[in-house]
């Protein structure tokens, strides 16, 4: 446990999100507020002998990241009230698709968890607050966001490797995360960690799940290659997706990051056929035209 957040600092008085919890007694005290994001507040808590965090969603009116329906697609609802309900867009439907939006995120921190992916641990999803391990540095402190710290080459390289397996990973297990970047990442004693999942796709319903794993590839190189410029010229998000698509793809797949695209040569002469043909057509519809008039 680490006993750095009981000494250095007094609890805090607990947010009323988190009273429910402590009146269950899931949690014991509220340390301090750990950060503020676009779609939640998150503090460090003490829960017995352990310290974790926990994550309290904002509201959606008071949350600057938009469900979409890019990222909300395939997901399934069991109860088929709840999901007319969502469809319809009633008070009752908005609280519904506001639980979904929350457990897609305790879903897939349990899902990547067993699948070996470097995720925060969950421990307890419980009136809209999501309990998990407190990551931490080598110092026991919370770890840095991936954007706070400064990088050489040799470290930018070391990193964009451990996140491109843990994508790897993730695509195994049907999960894409949609919205990685240097600012999901977290960065503990022994590497990256993947955070922020709410917006979690599952790969085989979605049919946005390509171009957000592309981007969230691509993401990855974009901030890599800012230390390590020939990260810019990989193309390890086209490869992986093609090996996912033709099911080579498994956690220990050596990637190269290179990806060959075969475009086939334009056959003008087609083209040119087919455009005197469309005019043929067209002149022959106005000739009909013409003469119907002066029928």
């Amino acid at each position: 446990m680490n006993r750095k957040y009981e000494c250095s600092t007094a609890p805090m008085k607990p947010p009323k999100r988190i009273e429910p919890l402590i009146q269950d007694g899931l949690v014991d005290e509220v340390i301090r507020q750990l950060m503020s994001g676009k779609e939640a507040m998150v503090y460090v808590v003490r829960c017995g002998e352990e310290i974790r965090c926990a994550k309290v969603y904002k509201e959606a009116n008071k949350r600057s990241f938009r469900q979409s329906v890019d990222y909300t697609e395939g997901r399934k609802v069991k109860n088929s009230r709840r999901a007319r309900a969502m469809e319809k867009g009633t008070s009752y439907g908005r609280k519904a698709q506001e639980e979904a939006w929350q457990n897609a995120e305790v879903d897939a921190l349990y899902r990547l968890a067993a699948a070996g992916v470097r995720v925060p641990k969950p421990y307890n999803f419980h009136e809209g607050v999501l309990l998990m391990e407190l990551v931490t540095d080598s110092d026991g402190n919370a770890a840095p966001r991936l954007n706070d710290l400064a990088l050489t080459a040799e470290l930018s390289r070391e990193y964009h490797h451990i996140l491109i397996t843990q994508v790897v990973r993730m695509l195994c297990a049907g999960v894409v995360h949609g919205d990685l970047s240097e600012y999901n990442v977290l960065v503990d004693s022994t590497g990256p960690v993947i955070i922020d999942l709410p917006q979690a796709i599952d790969a085989a319903a979605n049919n946005q799940a390509r171009k957000m794993l592309l981007r969230d590839v691509e993401n990855l190189a974009t901030y890599f290659g800012r230390f390590a410029p020939e990260l810019l010229t990989t193309d390890y998000g086209m490869e992986i997706w093609s090996l996912y698509q033709s099911s080579q793809l498994h956690p220990e797949s050596v990637l190269t990051g290179c990806f060959e695209r075969i475009e086939n040569p334009v056959d003008m002469k087609s083209v040119m056929r087919e455009i005197n043909d469309t005019l043929k057509e067209e002149e022959a519809r106005q000739l009909y035209r013409a003469l119907r008039l002066h029928q």
